[in-house]
Order: structure tokens, then sequence, then C-alpha cells
């Protein structure tokens, strides 16, 4: 009989999670190999949200297709809107007004914050911790408030535009967006003392889902998740874009490369991401929309470059008819530090008014293809610690 149940034990077991499973944060399918409570062996299959959204654009004009970019990733969708029209002005030699960039740097930035603030929402809830939900859905709220005031829209923005963005601050917001950036910080330390040093959550995620330097170069991991592994990669540092020179802040590192320690980076960024976006709504040209009107009645130069003149609260429209509008034959790569990491948009013109092919380089992608290295030998309790930690929103996987 002790036989029979030692055969049984060391039998494999393959079972599914997903791609129903709420845990896997979308529809993603994991095929996992059992040997008792230890995972052999894992195959993500991935699929079941494809889209189409690099072949799409081949049939819809620039404009048509920029609305689209925003459902790539639809908890950070100012950056790969950005993405795009940095690509797109790029070929077209476009100039964007420094304030057009400066509000496009504040919106980003509130926009990392908001998807950092559901990361670790849903992270706790895979631990199996609620109250914290309710927290950052408290806080990110307030964000989103902002962005529907800017915007009118809640999630799928479509605010940028080739040549800069949409239309001004509305009267009041950056008002109202100093006080939160003063605001969140305190808000922060209720997070970290319920969390930072909770003894079950140092149990399951120190030490689990160890992702070394050269094993995270190797597949192409960037962004929080690298950059726990202590590799110091930013593109708002190494290849600065946008007005990110214009701000002072630092690359949050951690060396362990654990779950923990992804945790703590991306922390450690909201923070890093309110200083950005307080410096930027001190710094921006023309102050707040009551005083730039003021300014701009008093000057008359007319010149594209005037931090004044150069703005209007119908950006781009003057310059960029919609319907006529075309780019000449060329290509470009832009690349954006997104809350998941490293997104390239490469986009190649015929001179035509739709994209010849664009193809999306996104940050989950690569988060799924390495899941299997950093769960192989663990304890199924351990799969979703440090599949949350990675932080895949599976319609960039998928596109």
């Amino acid at each position: 009989m002790n036989k029979l149940i030692e055969n049984s034990i060391k039998k494999d077991m393959l079972i599914n999670v997903g791609p129903q499973h709420p845990s896997t944060h979308g529809v993603l399918r994991l095929i996992l190999t059992l040997e008792g409570e230890i995972i052999k062996d894992t195959k993500p299959v991935i699929g079941y949200l494809h889209r189409g959204k690099e072949k799409l654009a081949e049939s819809r004009t620039y404009f048509q297709y920029l609305p689209m970019v925003d459902r790539v990733d639809y908890l950070s969708g100012f950056f790969y809107q950005a993405a795009l029209c940095y690509a797109a002005e790029s070929i077209g030699e476009i100039k964007v007004p420094k304030r057009a960039e400066y509000i496009r740097l504040i919106t980003m930035e509130f926009n990392r914050i908001a998807s950092h603030l559901l990361w670790l929402g849903s992270f706790l809830l895979d631990l199996g911790a609620t109250s914290p939900l309710f927290y950052v859905f408290r806080e990110r709220e307030k964000i989103i408030t902002l962005f529907e005031e800017l915007t009118g829209q809640r999630m799928m923005y479509n605010f940028y535009t080739y040549g800069g963005v949409k239309k001004d601050f509305p009267e009041g917001w950056i008002a109202k967006a100093i006080d939160l950036c003063k605001e969140m910080p305190k808000l922060f330390d209720e997070y970290e003392a319920i969390i930072t040093k909770n003894p079950i959550v140092l149990e399951r995620t120190q030490k689990t889902g160890i992702l070394s330097k050269e094993l995270g170069l190797n597949y192409g991991i960037t962004g929080p998740n690298i950059r726990a592994s202590g590799v110091n990669l930013d593109l708002r540092k190494s290849n600065t874009y946008s007005v990110y020179n214009e701000t002072d802040f630092k690359t949050c590192l951690a060396q362990s490369g654990d779950s923990y320690a992804r945790y703590i980076v991306r922390v450690q960024e909201m923070r890093e991401s309110l200083k950005i976006v307080e410096q930027a709504l001190k710094q921006i040209p023309g102050g707040t929309p009551e005083k730039l009107k003021v300014k701009k009645v008093n000057c008359n130069c007319n010149r594209e470059e005037c931090e004044y003149c150069g703005f209007d609260s119908k950006l781009a429209e003057k310059k960029i008819n919609p319907m006529t509008f075309k780019l000449p034959i060329g290509e470009a790569t832009a690349m954006i530090e997104s809350a998941r990491g490293i997104i390239a948009c490469y986009l190649v013109s015929d001179g035509t008014a739709k994209p010849y092919r664009i193809k999306w380089r996104t940050p989950s992608f690569s988060a799924v293809q390495i899941l299997p290295e950093l769960i192989k030998n663990s304890p199924y309790s351990d799969l979703m610690p440090i599949f949350g930690s990675l932080d895949v929103v599976l319609p960039e996987v998928d596109r």
C-alpha cells in the first residue's frame, strides 16, 4: 500500500489554470505539470484575446487608428498614444509645442501611478488580502476623475494627437492636480504600513520568483521587473524624450529580483512619479490656463516657437487636417517607458494616408514568456504571487 501511495505521488499531473481564472488577470491559460505540489513545467497558452491591432492599422488612416491604441493597454493608454504620436512626428518632422509636451508628461506620469495602484490592489488580492483593493481604488478614482475632466473619458482617452494634444487643461485642473500630489504621499504611507512589513506578505513574496539580471535581459524584460533585479534601465533617463530632462527624479532599483523586490520598486516609482508631476505642474510654460489666457492676449509675436503663441486650445487642428493627413515615405521607431516597461512602436509610411506597417513591442509579452522559468520547481501556492508580481496585462500580450 505504501508503495502505491509513493508511486501515485511521483506521477506527474497536468492541470489547467485559466483562461477564466481570476488571478490570470485576463484570459491567460497556463498548463502546469505538477509533481505533488511542485511545479515542474509550465506552458503559457495565449491568443484568446487576439484583436489584430497591428494588421488593422493598414486599413485605417492615421487618425482612425490613433484611438485604437488606447486599448493595447487599457490601464495605461496614454503611453501607447504617445509612442504612436512620437513615431509619426519623427517621420513627418512635426514640432510639438513645449506646453503640449508638459501636458503629455503630466498625464503619462499620473497614468503610471493609476496603473501601479491597480496592480498593487490586484497583487494583494492574489495573496488573499481584500482591503488593499478598496484602498487603491479610492486613490485611483481621484486620478481617473482628473482624466475625465480633461479628456471626457475614464479609460480610453483618445487625447493625444499628432503634433501635441487635443486641448489645454480646463480651468482649475492644475490646482486640483497640485492638491492631489500633496495628498497622495500620506496615502502611500498607509499602504506601506499594512503591506511592507506584513509577515504574510514577506513569507509569500521574499525569495520567490527570483529573476536574475542575465535571465531578465535574455528574455527582454524591462520596466520595474528588471529594475527590481538591479538593472538600471529607464528610458526616461537613458534615452530621454518629451521633457523628462527638465525634471529631477531618481530611478528606483532593488537587487534581490524576487516578488517582494518588484513590489518595493513599484511603490517607490509611484512616489517618484508624483515628484515628476509636481515639478511639471509648476514649470509648465504659460502657467495655469487662467494665466495663459492673459499672456496670450498680451503676446502678439505669432511665432510657433513661442511658448504662448505655439500652443492653442485646438492644438494641431490648424496645421493638420485629419481628412488629408499623410506622412512622407519613411520609417521610425519610438520607445516609451510605460508602467510595465519599454514599449516600442515601429512605423513604416509609404506616403499615403494609411500606415504601411506598424509593429508593437510590448513588455507584458516578455513577462509571460519568462514565467515558466520563474516558477519552475516552486510550490503551486507560489504561482499567483510570482505571476501577479510581473504585472501582466493580457491585451498587451495578444494585441
